[in-house]
């Protein structure tokens, strides 16, 4: 028996939000690393080794204030809130690419939110539902940008590009 682990398995999320005014104009660029909380590595640990779900949906959110913990799920998560003052019904869908080298991203298909009025956005979560506010759908984790909260104007819009990368040590 081995008491020190062979080999360890790390999960990283980044994300890039990138901000432009109506005109198309870059207003802001923001970044942010993932806390994978614990519902999220157990519906990764479901898929891969013991459902194999097909192809499990995941869609973007924005958050608001608070900061996320590994406990959070989309049930509780009093540290943090849903922000979902932006012009989409739902929330916009994570279309991953081609898996690479222990990473894929949606950098083909980024996410778009767009700004009904005035908002300030602290991050960005992940979660398997489309619908705004709902509880009932797994966290698979949420992020503060590195740069602090962000404002946004009416008709902003903000492009998200998350990246997850798997690797092995």
């Amino acid at each position: 028996m081995h008491d020190t682990p062979i080999g360890t398995v790390a999960m990283e999320t980044r994300y890039e939000a990138v901000c432009r005014d109506a005109d198309g104009r870059v207003t802001w660029i923001a970044t942010a690393k993932n806390v994978v909380v614990t519902a999220g590595l157990n519906k990764m640990l479901d898929a891969c080794f013991k459902t194999g779900l097909a192809s499990p949906a995941w869609y973007l959110g924005l958050k608001s204030t608070g900061t996320p913990n590994a406990a959070d799920t989309m049930a509780s998560h009093a540290t943090w809130t849903e922000l979902t003052a932006y012009d989409e019904a739902a929330r916009p869908a994570f279309t991953p690419g081609t898996i690479s080298a222990g990473s894929v991203s949606n950098a083909a298909s980024k996410a778009v939110f767009t700004a009904s009025g005035n908002m300030t956005v602290l991050g960005i979560f992940m979660a398997s539902s489309a619908t705004k506010s709902e509880t009932g759908s797994t966290l698979y984790g949420a992020a503060d940008f590195t740069e602090g909260s962000r404002a946004m104007v009416d008709n902003d819009t903000l492009t998200v590009t998350a990246t997850l990368s798997a690797t092995a040590s």
